[in-house]
């Protein structure tokens, strides 16, 4: 009882914490131009120039645009304006306080829930959203976690009422976390033919479900099966190539059973993790496809090199594959979304070349995530949304000063900034 009554209060006072009071940007109501600074457009350079955005959208893009009347004229001498960073692997509003169960809602029961839509369960008053906002982070992929076939996706704009204010594009994309493929090691761990027999029978599971849909969906169209059933209903986009199947997999083993999968099912693939993904570069750029990496994750074995993850992504670009950057896979890294643009500086120290870290943060995150049509560059028809920073972005003692998504502005403080100001206050009192 008493154990029961200690994990109440801790989920009430999850709960109650879990809260932000931060007031979503109201809809642009007026044209504004960004002024004096430097434009980083990502698709075609960067330039001293101005933005003009109206009604949630970029108008225009260049050295001097035509003002307006009514415009709000905004001077950003000396600093830098970037298209909003896309984080393209997180749990963003499926979890608060990952020690906390009641604040956890990453996955479903069973092994097969392809029903699963991340962004119902989104909770857009998460105090890890104005966090993450801060570093220039203001769109997000929050993806299910659990079982073999997990759910679906969406990609959200980190500001809003509801999650329906938030989603910019739902689903995004199938996630499967593929079944592990190889040892290891360690008392406990299972015997190679175990692990195989094993391994086998998830992917044959899979392979189910994927023909169940396929059955199910040529039913419908027949006219042969005439109850809905929300699970295949939920394949038809990922069987039809309208959205990607994303799989969770890391070792060369993984890679390869997955990339032979995606052929055997005629369905476009996207590698999430690929910690092994240098060792397949080749085979991934061949078959097109992309990856979303991490960085700050250690080797997958005890005798590789401690800087592997970091020169991950050089040996991706090397190779001409496509990725973006992802903070990881589990509820324990939600709130270091806000370091993204730091892991893509480490590749960058390891080899990557720093334009194209911003875009793999930007356009290539949005081309990856079918939004590159609304995200991902400074271009007119897109989404006004953007950010004005003092410094290089993939710099930590950088400061983002402003920021908008969809034309909306956007609030920068957050309970680290609350926090920092409050305890400045201890000091100037010891000072008096």
């Amino acid at each position: 009882m008493i154990a029961r009554n200690s994990m109440l209060f801790a989920a009430l006072l999850a709960l109650g914490a879990t809260a932000s009071d931060q007031v979503p940007g109201a809809a642009q109501d007026h044209p504004i131009v960004l002024t004096g600074g430097t434009v980083h457009t990502v698709s075609h350079g960067s330039w001293p120039g101005e933005v003009l955005f109206d009604g949630g959208r970029i108008v225009a893009v260049a050295a001097q645009v035509d003002r307006p009347e009514g415009v709000e004229v905004i001077d950003i001498s000396g600093r830098h304006v970037y298209p909003g960073f896309i984080s393209a692997d997180t749990v963003m509003g499926l979890v608060e306080i990952s020690a906390v169960r009641a604040t956890v809602d990453t996955a479903e029961v069973g092994a097969i829930t392809p029903e699963v839509q991340a962004e119902v369960a989104v909770n857009p008053d998460s105090e890890i959203i104005p966090v993450t906002r801060e570093t220039g982070v203001l769109t997000v992929l929050s993806a299910p976690r659990g079982g073999l076939l997990a759910g679906s996706s969406a990609v959200l704009s980190l500001d809003g009422w509801t999650w329906e204010d938030m989603v910019v594009r739902a689903p995004a994309g199938m996630h499967v976390n593929w079944p592990r493929m190889s040892q290891a090691g360690g008392f406990g761990a299972p015997t190679p033919e175990s692990l195989a027999e094993s391994s086998s029978a998830a992917i044959g599971q899979l392979r189910d479900a994927f023909d169940d849909a396929r059955a199910y969906i040529a039913g419908r169209a027949a006219g042969t099966e005439t109850r809905t059933d929300q699970r295949w209903e939920a394949m038809r986009p990922v069987i039809a190539g309208e959205v990607p199947l994303f799989v969770h997999a890391d070792s060369q083993a993984q890679i390869r059973a997955a990339v032979a999968f995606a052929r055997e099912q005629g369905v476009r693939m996207v590698l999430v993790g690929g910690a092994d993904a240098w060792r397949v570069a080749g085979l991934l750029a061949e078959a097109g496809i992309a990856v979303i990496t991490r960085v700050y994750e250690v080797p997958m074995r005890r005798w590789e090199a401690y800087d592997t993850t970091f020169t991950n992504p050089a040996a991706l670009a090397e190779a001409g594959v496509t990725f973006a950057f992802g903070s990881g896979p589990s509820g324990f890294s939600t709130p270091m979304q806000r370091g993204l643009p730091f892991e893509a500086a480490k590749a960058v120290g390891y080899g990557l070349d720093r334009d194209r870290a911003v875009r793999a943060l930007t356009l290539d995150a949005a081309t990856i995530l079918g939004v590159a049509d609304r995200l991902g560059s400074l271009d007119a028809g897109k989404d006004a949304t953007l950010f004005v920073v003092e410094g290089d972005p993939l710099e930590i003692i950088s400061d983002v000063q402003m920021a908008w998504i969809g034309g909306r502005a956007v609030d920068l403080t957050s309970r680290h900034t609350q926090l920092y100001e409050k305890y400045q206050q201890r000091y100037q009192q010891d000072q008096e």
